[in-house]
């Protein structure tokens, strides 16, 4: 079962205060299209992906949650560094 990052409160961005509501619809294209019109732009911003469901650049599994298929716990998971469990746990 997986579960809410709450570091990111689930939206797998840190920093979202920053992010206009227009691209903050629900949609994780929307927030990567603003980013990336941010850095062609060179408008300096500390919107990321978060480093606790990720590395900071790409999700670890689905952004924003914790232990699906594809983020397990243990020492064989994304969270070994960590104790196999995710920061905000």
């Amino acid at each position: 079962m997986s579960v809410n990052c709450t570091r990111c409160e689930g939206t797998g961005f840190l920093n979202t205060h920053q992010i206009p509501d227009s691209a903050m619809d629900g949609s994780i294209e929307s927030v990567r299209s603003w980013m990336a019109a941010q850095a062609e732009a060179e408008n300096e911003h500390d919107v990321q992906v978060c480093d606790c469901c990720g590395n900071g650049e790409e999700w670890y599994g689905e952004p924003g949650r914790h232990y699906g298929p594809r983020d397990q716990r243990g020492p064989d998971g994304p969270y070994a560094y960590n104790g196999g469990l995710c920061e905000c746990n």
